[in-house]
């Protein structure tokens, strides 16, 4: 006789469904305090007058309120309304209002205007390691932010139009109001240069500007018919904006509304659909007699721009570099909470190989990025301005292009978790090639460091002499920069070797000023995976006999 069969309880059902070995989401931690490399570049290049009020925005920034800020900024993307229900033309961008509340942070952290408010020195060092933060949260807003930042130069070019701009720009404050500039207690500032036929070859720009006579208050006026192809952030203020006036290529300044109270013939044709960058609206535009002011010398707006474009490539090498910290954190964090095989991945050696070949790589990126920083701090001492401006384009390649292997291998450190929406590093991972793509692509930028050398060959002294300061730690590296100075003395092909040549200048500033930070066992692995010529390429590849626990917890977000 069969028995009769027990139902099963709910308690017992339910019971399949426990959670167990989930790492907990990272969030409540302090982002600087957190980041030892970080904390140690700050002070070593001049910005430890500002570690109070870092601490502070660390805490804010690694909140889980902030956080969940940067996921659903980038869950719904802006909308597109080019006309009212009437049939009026109003070319509104509509984001989410986490967006809005992103853009509020960072510009109330003076992160669009601090150095050019409150020009101490170290400024844009403390200003990078704010911008390095609030990056980790969410790529998007942060053009704007760059954008507003970058525009100080061109603008100051032309008083007439500094002195109406310039205090709203510099307020730190935001005001996203669809309103004539005038009304406005902080303005923001986006760019367009891209058109179809030329991307970076902007000279090849058919877009004409006439002007109009006539004074605005800010000066005359001028007219621009054209298009733009790639316009991001389409709700600022003003845009600055290259255009063929009868002396040549120009810049101009773009405002939404004219000056007297009637919108922009700016029209926005369609938003981009980005893989990346999901947040930030990008878009196509069409101006139709479009009315701007000229900045600086007429037929000069490379000239005039081009201190902007420099700003804005820095910002990209913070941008990238956050974005690996942010990527190692998560993967460190992680392997510390997720057990496999009897033992946490953390404990694992394959996978500590990983770990801490990915916090090297920050270690590099960041050491080069706020080495920058103080020389932006500088510009007033010839040997830092020149450095600079072979350290932008080498940084500006060499950082972005790392990072999105980077970002891969992160998310393989998080496994099926990883390439979920649900969490960040799907999202990194679609963020991580953009900033190698704008503001001039990996070509560009060694091309650019070409004719940098060319036209300021006292830079190489600069940089080689920055090198040296380094000699005698490593015999690898000894070897590296030797090798380097004879490839720098051969000028022949040089354009086909344009990208060898910017590897190699990039690795051995990075290794050289790893080695002036003091941490030997960070300084000794990184150049034994990177320039000895045994190292390998693919992450976790370290060689024997590197303390990789010690490198591992300088990249732990949870210890202080």
């Amino acid at each position: 006789m069969n028995k009769p069969q027990t139902a099963l309880q709910p308690d017992v059902l339910a019971a399949t469904h426990e959670v167990s070995n989930q790492t907990p989401p990272l969030q409540d931690y302090n982002v600087f305090q957190g980041d030892t490399a970080l904390v140690e570049a700050v002070r070593r290049e001049g910005g430890e007058w500002g570690l109070d009020a870092l601490r502070a925005d660390g805490a804010r920034t690694g909140s889980e309120e902030v956080i969940a800020w940067g996921y659903r900024a980038n869950a719904y993307k802006p909308e597109l309304h080019a006309f009212d229900r009437q049939g009026h033309r109003i070319d509104q961008v509509l984001y989410h209002e986490d967006y809005h509340r992103l853009m509020a942070h960072s510009l109330r952290a003076g992160i669009h205007s601090a150095p050019w408010a409150d020009p101490r020195p170290g400024a844009h060092v403390v200003r990078s390691a704010l911008q390095y933060m609030h990056y980790q949260m969410d790529a998007g807003h942060h053009c704007p932010v760059t954008m507003t930042f970058a525009c100080v130069p061109a603008i100051r070019t032309t008083p007439s139009v500094a002195e109406h701009w310039l205090p709203g720009i510099l307020n730190a404050d935001y005001d996203p109001r669809d309103i004539p500039h005038t009304g406005k207690r902080a303005l923001t500032i986006g760019m367009g240069m891209t058109e179809k036929q030329g991307g970076s070859d902007v000279r090849a720009n058919t877009t004409r500007a006439w002007p109009v006579g006539g004074d605005t208050g800010a000066g005359a006026g001028y007219e621009l018919v054209g298009h733009k192809w790639f316009t991001s952030a389409p709700m600022c203020d003003g845009f600055l904006m290259l255009a063929q006036s009868e002396g040549g290529l120009s810049c101009f300044l773009v405002p939404r509304w004219r000056p007297d109270g009637t919108r922009n013939a700016l029209q926005v044709q369609r938003l981009k659909n980005k893989a990346g960058n999901v947040s930030n609206a990008s878009s196509e535009i069409e101006l139709r007699g479009a009315f701007g002011w000229m900045l600086g010398e007429e037929g000069r707006g490379v000239p005039t721009i081009i201190e902007m474009v420099a700003m804005t490539r820095y910002d990209c090498m913070v941008g990238s570099t956050a974005s690996m910290r942010q990527a190692t954190a998560q993967a460190i964090h992680h392997c510390a909470h997720r057990t496999a095989f009897g033992k946490r991945l953390i404990d694992q050696p394959a996978m500590a190989n990983v770990l801490a070949d990915l916090q090297l790589e920050v270690e590099g990126a960041l050491a080069l990025t706020m080495r920058m920083g103080r020389a932006l701090d500088h510009q007033d001492e010839e040997r830092e301005k020149l450095l600079l401006r072979l350290g932008l384009p080498t940084g500006k390649y060499w950082v972005c292009k790392r990072n999105p292997n980077h970002a891969y291998e992160a998310m393989e450190c998080i496994g099926g978790n990883g390439v979920m929406d649900d969490f960040i590093m799907a999202r990194l991972y679609r963020d991580a090639p953009i900033n190698a793509i704008w503001e001039g692509s990996g070509n560009v930028q060694a091309l650019d460091l070409l004719r940098a050398m060319v036209k300021s060959p006292d830079a190489v002294a600069v940089w080689m002499d920055e090198l040296e300061q380094a000699r005698g730690a490593h015999t690898v590296l000894d070897t590296a920069v030797d090798r380097l100075k004879s490839e720098l003395a051969d000028r022949d092909a040089m354009d086909y070797r344009a990208r060898a040549l910017t590897e190699r200048m990039s690795l051995c500033m990075q290794a050289a000023l790893l080695v002036r930070a003091g941490n030997h066992n960070v300084a000794d692995a990184f150049i034994a995976s990177r320039l000895d010529p045994r190292g390998e390429h693919n992450y976790g590849c370290l060689p024997r006999g590197i303390d990789v626990a010690g490198i591992i917890d300088r990249g732990n977000p949870l210890t202080d």
